[in-house]
């Protein structure tokens, strides 16, 4: 176990020191991006790469598999990397003094003010999906009951087994406690699991319903529904590009490069590109280009 432990640890440090050796080589890259570990984060980088290079005259390096945002946000405070996806819910993590609301364009007003400020980044208008907890069923089960939103589930709930990862139950402010009373549901059995098995659980009709990430490729291999959260209980995660001020300010020509993917990806969209990536195994490089080129978005 501690082997494993100091492989994740070391893994970013090396993927650091590997693109300085990849500089000291004369592969100069003029824009390092940094990613998360998950593959959504890997695709659009490749997207970023992409257009950068077919719209200006940069070079454009990737280290991928920062274990965290907050790795990633060092890592760009140190200039070590100077773009990435970041979300909007990151401000939740103590970054800076934040008002507490879960409302969707104050949470985005407050991560660019706050980056900006305290962090001296650029947080760019999103992307057009948002990445966060999500409950879950099978769509057979949604057709049949009518679910479409989380309070829909109410009526059933003591019959209903929940899956859940199991940090989420030890959560104070946004975990099963807190989701309990600002909804009123509590379901009549709990099984704890790693979230990576919720998806099968669920699909398999071990349990009824599944707390899940919402833009995971397993919705769309298990034929899962999320449901909509009605009274807003988890904070808003909406993806968007982040850069260094100081990169925008000496490359303003990025911004227009990578504008027309603002607005433009959808959580379904952002789903069957993971799919392809998780599920058919083609690299993450493949899918955004394909990506790009259908939807006309690359000069050459």
């Amino acid at each position: 176990m501690k082997l494993i432990k100091l492989k994740w640890m070391l893994m970013p440090i090396c993927a650091i020191l590997l693109a300085g050796l990849t500089s000291a080589c004369g592969i100069q890259s003029q824009v390092t991006i940094g990613t998360q570990t998950y593959t959504e984060s890997k695709i659009i980088a490749e997207m970023y790469k992409a257009l950068i290079e077919d719209r200006t005259n940069l070079n454009v390096g990737i280290i991928p598999d920062l274990a965290s945002s907050s790795l990633v946000i060092n890592a760009m405070k140190r200039n070590d990397v100077q773009m990435a996806t970041l979300y909007t819910g990151e401000i939740f993590n103590n970054h800076f003094p934040i008002s507490g609301s879960k409302d969707r364009q104050q949470v985005l007003k407050e991560a660019q003010e706050g980056f900006r400020k305290y962090y001296q980044f650029s947080w760019l208008d999103p992307l057009g999906f948002e990445n966060t907890y999500a409950f879950t069923v099978r769509k057979d089960l949604a057709d049949s009951k009518g679910y479409t939103k989380i309070t829909d589930v109410k009526k059933d709930m003591d019959a209903m087994k929940l899956g859940v990862d199991t940090t989420w139950l030890e959560r104070s402010t946004d975990g099963y406690p807190a989701f309990s009373k600002a909804y009123g549901i509590k379901f009549g059995q709990v099984f704890p699991m790693e979230i990576s098995l919720v998806y099968s659980a669920v699909a398999n009709k071990q349990v009824d319903i599944v707390l899940a990430y919402s833009t995971d490729s397993r919705l769309k291999a298990y034929n899962l529904k999320t449901l909509q959260d009605d009274k807003q209980f988890f904070p808003p995660y909406d993806a968007s590009p982040v850069l260094r001020s100081d990169l925008l300010k000496k490359h303003p020509e990025i911004q227009e490069a990578i504008a027309p993917l603002i607005g433009h990806l959808d959580a379904d969209t952002m789903i069957a590109l993971n799919y392809q990536v998780d599920i058919e195994k083609k690299s993450e490089r493949e899918v955004a280009v394909a990506y790009l080129k259908e939807q006309g978005l690359l000069k050459s």
